[in-house]
């Protein structure tokens, strides 16, 4: 099936992205550990993160040009942060530099046996965005804007600016903000976790959840992750789903899946590619990422893409 929408061909941009950073500390635990109990790591690592800025490395690293629009704090973490995607090619014209805030950590707990994490956060306040210092410039150099709505009324001033210079907006939700059902109306890809359209709609349904998603808010494409099950979109009136892939030798590390699959979804996007090819590169970017712990390490360039994405067709 093809897209519902035109992207444009060319821009200063591939993707823009508008949204979160973190720098991530990564525990290993032999299990997860139980409440009031003392647990031993077995490993710890310090790597950059955040759905966005993660999202845009995986994109650049698959060949395709980006500018991340976002705020670090002026502590050591926001230096890693910044250095993090200056080393990735990601341009940072419109990244910021707040002195007195803190960067957004995360100390994330990876189960060694299944490779699942569970993550604690903390963002700072000095790092969001207002309608009034919205970079909407930004938005329209992009052939696809994609953001996340921790900063929903900036998000939606910047989903406007790039609607109405006929930029695609693609969206990562995985919880409730204020604002959302403003924001949803201004985007063409909506792409949720699996729990998110039961959270907003109240439908524990997938299948009809995706249709009222679709039908309230006018989004012409809207999907949810599945985790190792792969995902389901629905458009067009017609339900794609797409089933998940082995992690090449074993789940390490889920962290950044999510991020990882708007990796494969955009990727499909800027290539031509049908839905139904998009999901599929989807769940293979979430796969090979899955192999090493960190949102972005097992991100896989253009050429371990297509190989696994041919050996698994066979």
């Amino acid at each position: 099936m093809l897209f519902p929408f035109k992207i444009p061909n060319v821009n200063d941009f591939d993707v823009v992205g508008f949204g979160s950073n973190s720098v991530d500390h990564l525990i290993s635990v032999a299990e997860y550990p139980a409440f009031n109990s003392k647990t031993e790591i077995t490993d710890h690592f310090q790597e950059a993160g955040g759905e966005v800025a993660s999202t845009l490395v995986g994109v650049t690293r698959l060949g395709f040009k980006t500018a991340y629009v976002g705020r670090f704090g002026g502590d050591p973490a926001g230096t890693l942060g910044l250095r993090s995607l200056v080393s990735e090619c990601v341009d940072i014209t419109y990244a910021e530099t707040i002195e007195t805030a803190k960067t957004q950590i995360a100390f994330i707990l990876i189960d060694e046996k299944s490779g699942e994490r569970t993550i604690l956060w903390q963002r700072d306040r000095d790092l969001a965005y207002s309608v009034s210092d919205a970079p909407v410039e930004a938005a329209t150099r992009g052939r696809v804007l994609h953001l996340t709505p921790h900063d929903t009324a900036a998000s939606i001033e910047m989903a406007r600016a790039a609607r109405n210079a006929g930029v695609i907006v693609t969206t990562d939700v995985d919880n409730l903000f204020d604002g959302l059902e403003e924001l949803l109306p201004l985007v063409d890809v909506c792409i949720a976790s699996s729990d998110l359209p039961e959270k907003l709609l109240g439908i524990a349904d997938k299948r009809i959840a995706l249709r009222e998603l679709s039908v309230r808010y006018g989004c012409p494409l809207t999907g949810v992750t599945l985790g190792n099950r792969g995902s389901l979109f629905y458009c067009r009136e017609n339900y794609i789903k797409t089933s998940g892939f082995d992690v090449p030798g074993g789940c390490v590390d889920t962290t950044g899946a999510g991020d990882a699959f708007r990796t494969g979804f955009l990727f499909g996007m800027l290539t031509g590619r049908s839905v139904e090819e998009s999901a599929a590169a989807a769940n293979a970017v979430a796969a090979l990422k899955c192999r090493s712990i960190g949102a972005r390490t097992g991100l896989p360039r253009f050429d371990e893409l297509s190989e696994f994405l041919k050996n698994v067709d066979k």
